[in-house]
């Protein structure tokens, strides 16, 4: 079957993980991603252990998580000739996406303004820290600073402790997708106008977007969330409970669940108790409620306990270390975990009627294909 994107090219001049990860994103969806790199490479080939060896090249597997399915050219943007290889790229792309500093590429030509004279039907993606405009866009973006401003760590973490980040680099990876969105946005209004367009990406607009609930919160109240645990600031009892082995979650999101709860924990007094009857009185009452639900998860072992949720159609599930999420029958019957070139990747998460993603390649040594 064809893939979604097939036909399309794509230039990448982005290192790290916002930009790759949306090159990355369009090239499991078909299209022909060209990255192109310094002479030293996109930096994160270097940020290990851990490493994996291909041919004669040690890579860190940071580089080959975000780097799948492309091919990679050393350009070297001071030098005449490179300039005239890399618009010899451009010539024909569809796409470019480039995370260099506001201004960065124009002293060499390839900014927007530049390239859209010489070819108007390319979109051109620049994803930033704070984006072109506003008082911070000169500044540098880097993924966990970005957590700390958009208040994302202020809502992150025990109430007791240090405000907490993500453990992935979640700020990047939003904005990569959502700049993958963006692009195909932009494609489809090119099907209509014939012309290309600028699309201006910023971490920090991501992540102030992706406060969702949080942010509403705030601006429906005028009164800042803040940090609640494993606790969830809407919904109760919607968070971790501790086992007789270890811990689960459990998140009822309605009343009827909550009372098939009680039942379970055979705690049928706390179910019809008015302190506890709709989730606004369990909102108001959370902590005493807690610690009696908690009594009860305490005796029950996790597996034994899970069972007895699903069985009764309470939502809930184990809390997964790595080998235990690439074990789990349902990501193996997904194929998410996909080998190519030897190498172990995990794929995008889009599955397809009438098409399929393209993966036959995985992340290329550096200037593979100058």
């Amino acid at each position: 079957m064809p893939s979604p994107l097939q036909g399309l090219k794509v230039i990448e001049l982005a290192r790290i993980l916002a930009g790759p990860w949306a090159g990355q994103t369009l090239a499991d969806l078909g299209a022909e991603v060209i990255k192109v790199e310094a002479a030293q490479g996109d930096d994160t080939r270097a940020w290990g252990p851990p490493f994996i060896t291909k041919g004669d090249e040690e890579t860190a597997s940071y580089f080959h998580s975000c780097n799948r399915g492309k091919s990679s050219v050393t350009i070297d943007l001071r030098d005449p000739d490179d300039q005239d290889r890399l618009r010899d790229l451009i010539k024909d792309a569809d796409i470019m996406i480039e995370n260099f500093k506001v201004g960065g590429l124009a002293k060499y030509g390839f900014d927007y303004d530049s390239l859209k004279q010489v070819y108007p039907r390319l979109l051109y993606c620049s994803i930033t820290g704070f984006g072109q405009t506003g008082p911070y866009a000169h500044r540098a973006g880097y993924d966990y600073i970005i957590q700390g401003m958009s208040g994302f760590m202020s809502i992150t973490g025990d109430p007791d402790g240090m405000p907490q980040r993500a453990g992935v680099a979640i700020t990047d990876i939003f904005t990569g997708v959502y700049a993958t969105t963006a692009i195909l946005a932009a494609l489809r209004m090119r099907d209509t106008t014939g012309q290309g367009q600028h699309i201006d990406m910023s971490l920090f607009d991501s992540a102030v977007s992706v406060m969702a609930n949080q942010a509403l919160n705030y601006l429906s109240t005028g009164t800042p969330p803040v940090r609640t645990g494993n606790y969830h600031p809407n919904l109760t009892p919607y968070q971790v409970f501790e086992c007789a082995d270890g811990h689960i979650i459990i998140a009822t999101g309605n009343d009827a669940q909550y009372r098939r709860l009680c039942s379970v924990l055979n705690l049928d007094d706390m179910a019809e108790d008015p302190k506890y009857l709709r989730n606004s009185d369990r909102i108001a009452n959370r902590e005493d409620m807690t610690e009696r639900l908690t009594e009860r998860t305490k005796t029950f072992a996790k597996d034994a306990l899970l069972s007895a949720c699903e069985d009764q159609g309470i939502p809930a599930g184990p809390i997964n270390d790595m080998a235990e999420v690439f074990a789990d029958p349902q990501v193996i019957a997904r194929g998410m975990k996909v080998e190519l070139d030897g190498v172990p990747y995990v794929r995008s998460p889009f599955v397809f009627s009438d098409a399929e993603l393209t993966l036959n390649r995985g992340a290329p040594k550096l200037g593979e294909d100058n």
